[in-house]
């Protein structure tokens, strides 16, 4: 028989148990959800299967994990469309509390005692035995947070058509400081040829210039909603990224219009460069991805 926690290990032991209850909420809801989509199909696509069924939608809602050799900044996609009536949507948006409150769970404890997050991916899925034994030989490796949390994408009226689209210019950008930009490149490696070529490059500028560091962002799926009729503030459409099947309100159970999709994002850049970019074309320190801006 184990031992009650110390005084000292309360607060962890606390932050673990409401996590874990987290965790068992959404699977809990999750469940729900693909048994009433189970119990009154309706039209669903899926752009990645050649049936949008069931066993479909449940691989799509329950991909929790890493693959095996999977960056682990990158997540899986499910790209599909659900057709939903009132009580599916119901339960659509009961899993999405359960993953903002999940969320919020992590964030308490990345704020309060981060080495529980190696803890918790090790303990949550064996709370689910169904879900952990498909694990074992699958090439399915641990815990994937971020795909747990991330929100199952809901049109908020109905919708006459969708037209989807991969979109490839994304990009996160970073401000930084001269003096941040030369702490970045010295933990490189100050005595390599191209890193003292760009600090001697750095130190030509003056130290209030702001520079920018790009980040690049991977291909994702656009949907863009075109709504049968007007919103209350006057919004006909809205594009949103889909990584998950995206449930369209449907009183008569049927999709709307959609198109198919290119099976793979363009290679190359397909949005012209804008005429009021901010930024040089060409990268200032390369081995930051560091630009500087452009000149008013």
């Amino acid at each position: 028989m184990s031992s009650p926690p110390s005084a000292t290990d309360r607060p962890t032991y606390r932050l673990l148990a409401e996590l874990e209850a987290a965790f068992d909420a959404l699977i809990a809801r999750t469940e729900a959800l693909l048994a009433a989509f189970e119990r009154a199909p309706c039209e669903a696509w899926a752009f990645d299967a050649s049936t949008a069924d069931a066993a479909w939608l449940r691989r799509a809602l329950l991909d929790f994990w890493y693959q095996d050799g999977q960056d682990g900044r990158a997540t899986n996609s499910h790209v599909g469309l659900v057709a939903a009536d009132e009580a599916l949507l119901a339960h659509v948006a009961e899993v999405n509390v359960a993953k903002a409150e999940f969320a919020a769970r992590l964030a308490q404890i990345r704020e309060q005692h981060p080495p529980l997050i190696a803890e918790a991916k090790a303990v949550l899925p064996f709370r689910h035995p169904e879900l952990h034994t498909h694990l074992r030989g699958s090439g399915l490796a641990r815990l994937h947070l971020k795909q747990c949390w991330r929100a199952i994408p809901v049109a908020e009226a109905p919708v006459a058509r969708v037209r989807l689209a991969w979109y490839t210019s994304g990009r996160s950008i970073k401000r930084l400081s001269v003096r941040e930009a030369e702490r970045k490149l010295l933990a490189l490696d100050s005595d390599a040829p191209h890193v003292r070529i760009q600090l001697r490059r750095l130190a030509g500028i003056p130290d209030g210039e702001p520079l920018a560091q790009v980040q690049a962002q991977a291909p994702l799926m656009r949907a863009n909603l075109f709504y049968c009729e007007p919103l209350e503030d006057g919004r006909t459409r809205r594009a949103m990224n889909v990584a998950l099947p995206l449930f369209l309100p449907a009183p008569r159970g049927r999709l709307p219009d959609c198109n198919q999709p290119p099976a793979a994002p363009p290679t190359q850049r397909t949005r012209a460069r804008r005429s009021d970019e901010r930024l040089e074309e060409t990268p200032f320190l390369p081995s930051l991805r560091v630009y500087r801006y452009r000149s008013a």
